[in-house]
């Protein structure tokens, strides 16, 4: 009870500041803390496309947009996707001469390969006050800086195949990881009525990663190259903005 009680406050405050603050952003530039939610459709670059093809990406964080329209944020996605190419090379010493794997009963077993990873960056950049219905809202550019893993998931059905369990799946799985930097160019909504908020982009990302397994069962060793990974993407970001309350007007005769 005491929880419920303590949800509907935070509730009943954070409408309450909003409703203050309709009173400025429509004319005024505020400060604002923004809540994100982010999906993201990208398409590979570089050294990715040796074994990706598109994916998506979902995710969040938290920026700040101060009254001079100066924005700073730290946000998380999850990457995945589908589209894996290369099987009969990264499964090469497991495989029959057909290309398929046995499983521990004998039997031909059905695999699907995923993309999976994550990116974390903190971003900052400039809102510029164009084509917009208030001063709050226009086009905008960020650049970020973080750190990006990507690395091959292996499905198989039933979980029947032991050559693809536990730590044997660790030397099939391409996982690579390192520093990213991204660029992003789009246009950001800050609704007068607050009835929609929201934030659209182009975006390019670029890794130099390196190989996070001791040990590839293709090479018969540790891969020590260095990579160039890329995507490059488009970005939808939902928001819920909270501002500072408005100042009261004062009017004298």
């Amino acid at each position: 009870m005491s929880k419920n009680i303590f949800l509907l406050f935070v509730a009943i405050l954070l409408g309450y500041t909003q409703l203050q603050a309709q009173k400025r952003v429509s004319d005024t530039t505020v400060s604002a803390v923004m809540f994100q939610a982010t999906y993201a459709f990208q398409m590979p670059g570089g050294d990715l496309t040796t074994y990706f093809g598109n994916n998506s990406t979902i995710g969040g964080g938290l920026s700040y947009k101060t009254n001079k329209n100066w924005m700073f944020g730290a946000f998380g996605h999850f990457i995945f996707g589908d589209q894996v190419d290369g099987r009969t090379e990264i499964l090469s010493l497991i495989s029959t001469s057909e290309g398929e794997v046995i499983d521990g009963n004998g039997l031909y077993t059905s695999l699907a390969l995923y993309e999976r990873g994550f990116h974390l960056q903190f971003k900052a950049g400039k809102l510029f006050n164009i084509l917009a219905p208030n001063p709050n809202s226009g086009f905008f550019v960020q650049a970020g800086l973080g750190y990006l893993l990507h690395r091959i998931r292996i499905e198989t059905q039933f979980g029947t195949a032991p050559q693809l369990m536990d730590d044997y799946a660790l030397g099939y799985d391409r996982m690579r990881g390192g520093m990213a930097f991204s660029g992003e160019f789009g246009y950001l909504l800050m609704s007068n009525a607050r009835a929609l908020n929201f934030s659209v982009s182009l975006e390019f990302t670029q890794a130099s990663t390196k190989a996070l397994r001791d040990y590839d069962f293709v090479l018969m060793g540790k891969d020590t190259q260095t990579y160039t990974d890329q995507y490059f993407g488009i970005r939808f970001s939902w928001m819920i903005p909270t501002y500072k309350r408005a100042p009261q007007a004062f009017y004298y005769n």
